[in-house]
């Protein structure tokens, strides 16, 4: 089942269109997606360097805070 050229040229520009308008549909995803993963990396961080100025902290015994005044 041969088609005439006219019309295989058609469909491969047809099919084409389709691939181009999902290879940016593919690019915006992974953009938006690598910018998540930015701003969660940042976050980590963030955190992480919370919890570390937390556990370089002397912590006193518990006996030296006064009760809470609900006490």
């Amino acid at each position: 089942m041969t088609q005439d050229p006219e019309s295989r040229l058609d469909a491969l520009e047809t099919r084409i269109a389709h691939q181009d308008a999902t290879i940016e549909d593919l690019n915006r995803i992974v953009t938006e997606q690598w910018s998540a993963i930015d701003l969660l990396t940042r976050h980590v961080a963030a955190l992480r360097e919370r919890v570390r100025e937390m556990a370089e902290r002397p912590t006193g015994a518990v006996g030296d805070e006064p009760p809470p005044p609900h006490y």
